[in-house]
């Protein structure tokens, strides 16, 4: 009888929560590391973009159909079959890393510095960060306020604007190029190693860890739709999500050919908000500030509503004494203040963490995605996460700044590392470990199950 009571949604519901999840995946950042990649990598591009949408749509995808294969409501739910603690902490640890300390506050901080700053006199620049990240994270939070109202503020209006203008960029300059792609220029790291530096530079995204965080809201606006059974919402999610990571990785290639062509033109910039000031004015001269500082805040408004919302849902069940809103509101108000530390100061502390982050967050995922192989088996996930830890501690300490990586303490760290893990150079310590974690896990599960099964036939 459930089933007769399940709506019949059309092409237009998938469309809408596909355009919702593409709003609150695209942020600044998946729009300023393409184009710095293209730059950085050349006529070598297609290497560098395969392996750039490994880690920036694939993940990504695979984290949304990770929370759809075994019914999670959130990040909470994937870190689950650890226990309840680890659960609890490793949700903490994505909600902090992409909220408040650092994901969060960088959407503010790169469209204030790449769009708005420009545009300003220098001795305004602190001030000017100040009064934008608060009008910017008080539209978050008005945007974000009413939970069953995300999906038409993100899904029907913010990211189609910024579709629009985004397909207005790409329509002039591939109708006027700057050159053959051919002929761009290759950086040295890029010559020989495209595909692998492609793969670490889609961690800056954070796409992997926001899809698990994402979860909550996904799942909470198919609520929203009507539809109720687990199956049913994890379908629909899985199709949503697949329309929206494919639209992803389109708009990735159209801007990394975009960053490569423009290195015929311009030398190679520092990061890509600068690649992005120079490729918009060269097309729209002085209004191209205009039009980037628009595009910027609306792809950066999109993720933030997404992120706070995400935390404020996530927050608000597991400590529902504290509601939505007071999450919401202490959300909003941590990432406005982180956010006026700057965008150096930010990207430069957040990258420790992505790197410590990341490969539990890809392992858990594929766990999660692959758990009906092994019942979801504890034993399996503890194995794993215990042989992938240690090695992702090792690789953050690493990558701290200087401060602490060129410590005796973070060299001693970094000669063990570099010493004892395989591909530890590459910024991949942690795959060999986690991979033995897999086999000793997948080893007692099925002797485990091949004893209970052969005392059931004895009985």
């Amino acid at each position: 009888m459930d089933s007769l009571t399940e709506p019949k949604l059309k092409t237009r519901d998938y469309v809408v929560v596909a355009s919702m999840l593409f709003g609150l995946f695209f942020g600044a950042g998946n729009l300023i590391f393409p184009l710095h990649l293209g730059q950085l990598a050349g006529a070598n591009w297609l290497p560098a973009a395969l392996g750039f949408l490994v880690t920036a749509v694939v993940l990504p995808l695979l984290s949304v159909l990770a929370i759809s294969a075994t019914h999670a409501k959130g990040v909470y739910d994937v870190g689950l079959p650890l226990g309840k603690w680890f659960a609890l902490a490793f949700m903490i640890l994505i909600h902090a890393t992409i909220g408040p300390l650092f994901g969060t506050p960088r959407t503010a901080t790169v469209a204030f510095t790449t769009g708005v700053a420009p545009m300003l006199p220098k001795a305004a620049a602190q001030g000017g960060l100040l009064v934008f990240s608060a009008l910017f994270f008080l539209a978050a939070f008005l945007l974000s306020y009413k939970e069953n109202k995300i999906t038409s503020a993100v899904g029907k209006v913010l990211n189609p604007t910024f579709l629009v203008l985004l397909f207005v960029l790409f329509f002039v300059g591939y109708l006027n190029r700057m050159g053959s792609v051919g002929a761009a220029a290759v950086t040295a790291d890029y010559k020989s190693a495209g595909f692998l530096n492609g793969f670490l530079q889609g961690y800056n995204t954070m796409d992997a860890l926001a899809g698990l965080a994402f979860g909550v809201t996904v799942v909470t606006a198919v609520h929203g739709l009507g539809l109720k059974k687990d199956g049913e919402v994890a379908k629909f999610t899985a199709k949503a999500g697949v329309l929206a990571t494919a639209a992803i990785g389109l708009v990735y290639l159209l801007l990394i050919g975009l960053g490569a062509m423009s290195v015929n033109r311009f030398a190679v910039s520092a990061e890509g908000g600068t690649a992005f000031n120079q490729i918009v004015t060269y097309y729209f001269g002085a209004g191209g500030h205009a039009l980037l500082a628009a595009m910027l805040t609306l792809t950066c408004l999109t993720t933030a509503v997404g992120l706070v919302a995400a935390f404020a849902q996530d927050f608000h069940k597991h400590f529902p004494k504290v509601s939505y809103r007071a999450w919401l509101a202490m959300m909003s108000f941590a990432s406005f203040l982180t956010a006026n530390f700057g965008l150096d100061t930010i990207i430069q502390w957040s990258t420790p963490m992505l790197i410590f982050l990341y490969p539990l967050a890809m392992v858990l995922i594929g766990l999660s995605v692959a758990s009906h192989l092994f019942h979801r088996d504890p034993v399996v996930y503890g194995f794993v996460v215990a042989f992938t830890v240690v090695p992702a501690l090792f690789d953050m300490v690493a990558s701290f700044p200087a401060v602490v990586s060129k410590s005796a303490f973070g060299l001693t760290v970094t000669h063990l590392r570099d010493a004892y893990l395989p591909f530890a150079s590459l910024g991949l310590g942690w795959v060999a470990p986690a991979l033995i974690g897999l086999a000793i896990g997948l080893t007692i599960h099925f002797v485990r199950q091949h004893q209970t099964a052969a005392a059931s036939e004895l009985d």
